[in-house]
């Protein structure tokens, strides 16, 4: 190793000594903001029950003046906002998780989640049900209720993450260029396919359709949480783990190689985290841009490009920015409800539009 190469390390780890201590802070900062944003938007909405007040019988054990005032607050809050909450928690930490994965993986600040395709292929999934759900689907409605939707897209973001696998993978060695290729064909098949199902669909399938690729946390409910909540989990519990790797790999596959990073084996793990994580989350809310590529990029920003401190900081602020999404998209035209995917995209792609700007003279290259 040259003088210079030792030189650039050491100066590396001071300016990653310093932000350290600030990337620390912010964490802490982002834990309160993202308890805030849980009262927000368990107090938030078209109805005028009150959180407060239920949690303060509940931890109080006072009993109500008006019982059957309570028992309607108590079934808004528990069984229609907290599963709401606690989705837009788990959807808000896995998309922005994963958009940190993927732009590490890439190394490219622009990579998205549904780069790979995974987001197509699930919304494939989901459309056929909504749309073939009363025919040749119908056994499988029949089989699994309100479950049949996120099961079917999950299982579609499944299989197309099998096939991008089988089709970048050559002698037990995974290409990222071949796979951002194929993701890229997959996903255009995905979404012609997509376009004959709509074609065939009546109005009201139709309504359901652009509802559900505008994303929404409507659906949530206890159940589906069962459903989508362990896989969710555990792909987000398995990111951190990857996080040494990630920042070796931001200095190329050979030299994280010589560094003792298993590049092979982290490609798949974090493929595999991702798919699972965006195909469970897609299954359950439909299609929300913006959070994967406008939330790591302001964090690095902010603290730095350690994966160490980003993938946990990304976690809480991608939760936070789903909530607040979710609270104004329940009240800006209350009693009706936007789709959460039209929040995310007024306020992700002007700044997605300024990364643009800012990059434009890598991406020309």
């Amino acid at each position: 190793m040259s003088e210079q190469s030792i030189a650039g390390a050491g100066s590396a780890m001071t300016v990653d000594g310093d932000r350290s201590a600030r990337a620390r802070a912010v964490i802490v900062l982002l834990c309160l903001a993202l308890v805030l944003s849980v009262f927000l938007s368990l107090t938030s909405g078209a109805s005028d029950a009150s959180a407060v007040r239920v949690i303060r019988d509940w931890v109080t054990g006072a009993m109500p003046v008006d019982a059957a005032l309570a028992a309607r607050d108590r079934l808004i809050v528990y069984d229609i906002r907290m599963p709401r909450v606690l989705l837009g928690v788990l959807i808000g930490a896995a998309l922005a998780v994963c958009g940190a994965v993927m732009q590490g993986l890439f190394r490219n600040p622009l990579a998205d989640p549904g780069l790979i395709g995974v987001s197509a292929g699930s919304s494939l999934g989901a459309v056929a049900i909504i749309v073939l759900g009363t025919t040749w689907l119908a056994p499988v409605t029949l089989a699994f209720g309100t479950l049949a939707l996120p099961l079917a897209a999950f299982f579609g973001g499944l299989a197309v993450t099998l096939l991008l696998y089988a089709i970048a993978t050559r002698q037990r060695r995974t290409s990222v260029a071949t796979m951002l290729l194929a993701g890229i064909a997959i996903s255009a098949l995905a979404m012609a396919l997509t376009g004959v199902l709509i074609f065939m669909a009546d109005d009201r399938q139709l309504r359901d359709l652009t509802f559900w690729q505008l994303g929404s946390l409507a659906g949530a409910t206890w159940p589906k949480i069962g459903t989508v909540g362990p896989v969710i989990i555990l792909a987000l519990a398995a990111m951190p783990f990857l996080s040494r790797g990630l920042n070796a790999l931001a200095l190329g596959e050979a030299t994280a190689g010589h560094l003792g990073i298993p590049v092979q084996r982290l490609k798949y793990t974090a493929i595999v985290g991702v798919s699972a994580a965006i195909g469970a989350s897609v299954a359950v809310s439909g299609g929300i841009g913006f959070i994967g590529i406008v939330v790591p990029h302001v964090l690095r920003l902010a603290i730095g490009p350690d994966n160490r401190y980003l993938l946990p900081a990304s976690a809480l602020l991608g939760a936070s920015l789903l909530l607040i999404a979710d609270a104004v998209a329940r009240t800006i035209v209350a009693p009706a409800e936007l789709p959460i995917g039209i929040v995310t995209a007024v306020a992700g792609a002007p700044f997605f539009l300024w990364i643009l700007l800012r990059k434009r003279g890598v991406i020309d290259l």
